[in-house]
């Protein structure tokens, strides 16, 4: 994702320091980035610390590791917050990134292992979400281990395939969520298989006529969220974007503020580190 990210700015042209400023302003003095109430929150600095990279921009790297530090291993982290402290620890310099407890964090990882072998954010789970093996997958990946079991992960997401054609989540949802289907192809990539390439035509439906992905059917309005994943996914499938590139332009533009940020949606006022680097991921697809 970061390489890819790492193309925004041929799109972005001279706006890009006008994110650069908006993303450093989102850093607190404890090393944090701001959540949307302005506390520091290692899920946020994840896109904080990744925006700043992928924009090629300076890293506050003694902060950010100072914020890391307080976490120790995360041994009282959710699984959410543990492979984000992974991942922010991936992203910063070799030399300090060496300093990462990689053996805590993935034993922290282990707590949130099911019964079938994958995992869940809710702990002592029987079945695994695509969420939760997709952030596992993650954590594993960010600190350099093989992920165990990935055949458990498979199944996971073949058992979670909706009859619709997409992917849902988790087992009590009717229907293809498009970030959980984006999620099922991306992890099925990383894990060696090929995704069914009908998958590329679902997420295509789900586009609006005017650009932008709806999360699901129902959805009033596309988001940031579910265009940015479903772009990737379709990327990772060589799926064709060239009609639907100016109009999701178009739809990453509309959301664009003058303070150097993107709002998630036409309905969103609160402009966060998260949906500015969801923004970079999709222009830089959309750039190629």
């Amino acid at each position: 994702m970061l390489q890819v990210a790492r193309l925004a700015p041929k799109t972005l042209g001279d706006a890009t320091e006008l994110v650069v400023g908006f993303l450093r302003s989102q850093l607190n003095d404890d090393g944090g980035f701001k959540d949307r109430a302005g506390a520091s929150d290692l899920y946020y600095t994840v896109f904080g610390l990744e925006g700043l990279l992928a924009l090629r921009a300076d890293l506050p790297t003694g902060r950010i590791e100072s914020y890391l530090k307080s976490f120790g291993g995360g041994e009282s982290l959710d699984l959410i917050h543990a492979s984000c402290l992974a991942r922010c620890w991936a992203g910063l310099p070799a030399d300090v990134r060496a300093q990462a407890p990689r053996v805590s964090i993935l034993a922290r990882v282990e707590t949130f292992r099911c019964g079938d072998g994958t995992y869940s954010a809710t702990p002592r789970s029987e079945f695994g979400t695509l969420y939760g093996c997709f952030l596992a997958l993650g954590a594993y990946e960010d600190l350099g281990v093989p992920a165990p079991d990935p055949e458990a992960m498979l199944r996971c997401a073949d058992r979670l395939r909706a009859a619709d054609g997409g992917y849902a989540n988790q087992d009590d949802l009717p229907m293809g969520l498009t970030p959980s289907t984006a999620a099922a192809a991306t992890l099925m990539r990383h894990l060696g298989r090929a995704p069914d390439p009908a998958i590329a035509d679902w997420l295509m439906s789900r586009c609006h006529p005017e650009g932008g992905f709806f999360a699901t059917p129902e959805a009033p309005i596309p988001d940031l969220l579910s265009t940015a994943t479903a772009l990737h996914a379709l990327a990772g499938m060589h799926a064709d974007l060239e009609r639907i590139k100016e109009p999701c332009l178009d739809f990453i533009d509309s959301l664009w503020t003058s303070r150097g940020a993107f709002y998630g949606n036409w309905a969103d006022d609160v402009a966060d580190c998260e949906y500015t680097y969801y923004a970079l991921l999709a222009l830089g697809h959309l750039s190629l």
